[in-house]
């Protein structure tokens, strides 16, 4: 059974920091691809950051470069989402999504259509006034 449960949303000062979780339960760790979208207001869902487990390869959005960290925690399977100095326009709502991928690299996984992505969490909602 794939679960993948999302947490550390809110409401945040323009300037604060927030870290979002997401413990990902069921899916083959060695070979997949794993990371965050989000969807603002009026917008479309954008991809934000993936890594390809069996590199521990890294990818960004352009826009977020420099600003967001995507990592993990082999452990327990959990990955994060960090992001210090937010804006107003990093309001949105952030889903986790994961998919087994056996030959890629966080490139792939980051040029992945989000339909192609088979697990979700249920979203967390992050507000930056």
């Amino acid at each position: 059974h794939v679960q993948l449960v999302e947490s550390g949303g809110g409401s945040v000062e323009a300037g604060g920091s927030l870290r979002l979780s997401c413990v990902v339960s069921g899916v083959p760790y060695g070979s997949a691809c794993m990371g965050w979208f989000r969807q603002a207001p009026g917008k479309e869902r954008e991809p934000v950051a993936f890594f390809y487990t069996r590199d521990s390869s890294t990818e960004y959005a352009d826009s977020v470069k420099g600003l967001f960290t995507i990592s993990r925690i082999n452990q327990n399977n959990t990955i994060f989402l960090q992001r210090d100095s937010l804006a107003p326009e990093d309001t949105a709502l952030y889903y986790c999504a994961a998919d087994r991928v056996t030959f890629g690299s966080a490139v792939v996984c980051f040029n992945r259509q989000s339909e192609k992505y088979g697990f979700w969490g249920q979203g967390t909602q992050v507000t930056v006034s």
